[in-house]
């Protein structure tokens, strides 16, 4: 084989793989379009004036919208701290209207390393937990010495018996609950680094479920605190 004709073959394949690495983006990018669009479909069947609020912010998507006279947020995130052995996919679910407490409460479930959704590693003071909480949880706030209603927030927080649920956060503001989607791909993400989710489509029936769990307990919350105005 001639210099020239080892040199035209080389170029012949790099050509090829950069032809097949654009197909490999156009298709992935289609997929993830197409997912999103799944998504919001899912997400109007409970929310049906859902607005698309996402600000751009890479591997995160959010509608706000109102839901039973309440106003509510869905956000999906995917978790990709090199700190983790995979990526993740979450569902953050927030009912957005007033609470009667005096601080954040912030629970998570089984902390270790940090997460992209959440300031629960920043909040400094960890708060002694009623024995009806769950065992695997950890309650932090920005107000130590203030007591919150843990016993109503416990008979309310049977959801995260599932291990799937992560996160509860209650503030002035709104009460969040976080749950997980599902993780990557072990295979394609270990190959191509890219994280893929399979199947992992939002399901209308567990966003009405946790939006059912945030506003009843933000409802109890409220409610004890008018009985012990």
């Amino acid at each position: 084989m001639s210099e020239l004709t080892s040199v035209l073959f080389a170029g012949a394949i790099a050509l090829a793989v950069v032809l097949h690495l654009a197909w490999l983006a156009r298709t992935s990018r289609g997929r993830a379009s197409a997912a999103r669009a799944a998504d919001e479909a899912g997400i109007r069947t409970v929310i049906a004036d859902a607005v698309d609020i996402s600000d751009g912010m890479a591997g995160v998507a959010a509608w706000a919208g109102s839901w039973n006279g309440r106003r509510a947020q869905i956000r999906t995130i995917v978790d990709t701290l090199a700190t983790r052995k995979l990526p993740t996919r979450w569902l953050s679910v927030t009912i957005t209207e007033a609470v009667a407490v005096p601080g954040t409460f912030d629970m998570m479930m089984r902390p270790g390393s940090p997460t992209t959704f959440s300031n629960f590693d920043h909040l400094e003071h960890t708060l002694p937990k009623a024995a009806t909480l769950p065992d695997e949880a950890v309650v932090r706030t920005d107000r130590p010495g203030v007591a919150f209603p843990q016993e109503v927030i416990a008979a309310h927080a049977g959801i995260f018996a599932e291990g799937r649920a992560k996160e509860l956060l209650i503030t002035s503001k709104g009460v969040r609950i976080v749950w997980l989607l599902a993780q990557a791909d072990r295979a394609r993400y270990g190959v191509f680094r890219q994280a893929a989710f399979g199947d992992a489509a939002l399901d209308p029936a567990l966003i009405e479920r946790l939006l059912d769990a945030a506003s009843s307990l933000r409802d109890a919350l409220n409610r004890r605190e008018r009985q012990a105005a």
